[in-house]
């Protein structure tokens, strides 16, 4: 059995002091399913999903803990 992980790019809400940052989902079911709802984020947050970017997303607003864990 091979075992395989698909990540997705989700973009999560800027709150308070917090900025809007691009977190990871694990993704177990077909890209063209996704339908840009909220889904629980790699690191335990909530963000919208989108099929426009990919994982692992560049720059300097990507969370830490999302890159750390799905390395």
């Amino acid at each position: 059995m091979v075992i395989s992980l698909t990540f997705a790019a989700a973009r999560s809400r800027a709150h308070g002091p917090t900025a809007a940052l691009w977190h990871a989902v694990e993704v177990h079911r077909a890209p063209d399913d996704l339908d840009g709802a909220c889904e629980l984020t790699v690191c335990g947050v909530l963000a919208r999903v989108t099929t426009e970017r990919a994982w692992p997303a560049a720059g300097s607003d990507v969370c830490p803990a999302c890159v750390t864990q799905t390395r």
